[in-house]
This record gives C-alpha cells, structure tokens and sequence, in this order.
C-alpha cells in the first residue's frame, strides 16, 4: 500500500495548500466513517455513504484509505505515528524517557474532555471485531516506528529487544491511560493519565548506559 503520512514525515515544514486541502480531506473522510458506524453500524456502512458523507467520490475516498475499517481506525494510528515523529524530534541531550514523556505530552496535551464524537469512536473500535483486527494490524507498523526512533536515540538496533520492548509498553500505557479517559466520570484531562502511565512504565524499564552490541540474526 502506498504510503499515505506525508504530513507527519514534514511536520518542520509549513504544508502548502495542496497539502493542507489533502489533509482535509483525509479528515473529513475519517471523521464521516467514525460518526455514520456509531449511527448506522459498522455492517451497514459503505464506503459510498463515507464518500458522499465527506462529498467526494468513492474514487477519492479509495486514494487515502483502503477500506472502511482503515479510515474509522486512523486518528487513533495517526496519533501514535505523530508520536514517534515527536520523539525523533526531541533533543539529542534529553534522556530516553524524558523525550518520551516530552513528545506524549506535545501530542496528547490538546485533549482536555473528552468529545463526544471521539468517544464513540474510541468505544467503536475498542467494539468491533474487525476494527480492532485493523487497528492491530497497523498498530504494528507504528510500533515499529517509534521502536526505531527509541533505537537512534540509545543507539542500538530495532532488532534487539530494549527498542521494541519499549515502544510497546508506551504503547500499552497510552492505551491504558486514554480508556481510562473515555470512561471516567466526571471527565478528567487526559495528559496527567498519559504521564502517569508511561511514567510508571519507566520505572521499570531504565534506559540503557552503554549501546550494546547487535543480536545476530538467528538462521
């Protein structure tokens, strides 16, 4: 599939109108997927109500997603890719979990309440066997991604197990920390949950003092 995160590769660039209009669009289209599956049901939506919904053609609907499932899932996968682009962004002087924590905050800082709309389609795919089935499958790509950010930074290799270990327990934390944000009442704000969350993940995890040298590959 071809890569479709051209926004988040060039978040130290002003986007041009071009690219703002695509970014729009995107959103249009994930946010008329997430509100008619609440509405409708997720086996009674099509990819041309998302289309006419977002008022565009399937056609186009077809050039930022491949299905249904993906454009319900995307800000939640957009939002974890954004965060291995900030934890790349941090200063190279900051610790390990000091930048983690820096870039969580830059990216989840925004949400104070929870928005009723986002809420649903958090409870949607948490529901829905199929989307969480995708939100899995391309979960796994962004946990790599922030894997490798985590291994520039210690200098080690995404193959050996601290990186990785690493960028899924984040990922773990933050999934903890906003369904606890989804379902508490009264609202509560969603960065101290993050923070605290990735925060005791941290205790248990130092960062290493020295890189240590390449797995070799198993035959």
């Amino acid at each position: 599939m071809a890569r479709k995160f051209w926004y988040l590769d060039r978040m130290d660039e002003e986007p041009g109108l071009r690219e703002r209009k695509k970014l729009a669009t995107r959103q249009a289209l994930s946010r008329a997927a997430v509100r008619l599956a609440v509405e409708r049901g997720l086996e009674n939506l099509l990819v041309e109500d998302i289309a006419a919904a977002a008022g565009v053609s399937p056609r186009t609907f077809n050039n930022y997603f491949s299905s249904k499932a993906e454009a319900i899932t995307a800000p939640q996968v957009d939002r974890a890719r954004r965060l291995a682009v900030e934890v790349r962004r941090r200063p190279r002087g900051e610790s390990l979990w000091a930048a983690i924590l820096e870039a969580a905050e830059a990216q989840y800082g925004v949400y104070a309440e929870p928005e009723a709309e986002w809420t649903a389609g958090v409870r949607l795919v948490l529901s829905e066997p199929a989307l969480i089935g995708e939100f899995h499958r391309a979960g796994s790509a962004v946990e790599r991604e922030l894997a490798e950010a985590i291994a520039e930074r210690t200098g080690t290799s995404v193959e050996q197990l601290y990186p990785r270990l690493v960028a899924a327990s984040v990922g773990a934390a933050i999934q903890v920390a906003t369904d606890r944000w989804v379902h508490t009442t009264p609202p509560v704000p969603l960065t101290p949950l993050v923070r605290e969350a990735i925060s005791q993940v941290a205790a248990g995890l130092p960062e290493p003092t020295t890189a240590r040298p390449r797995e070799q590959a198993r035959p």
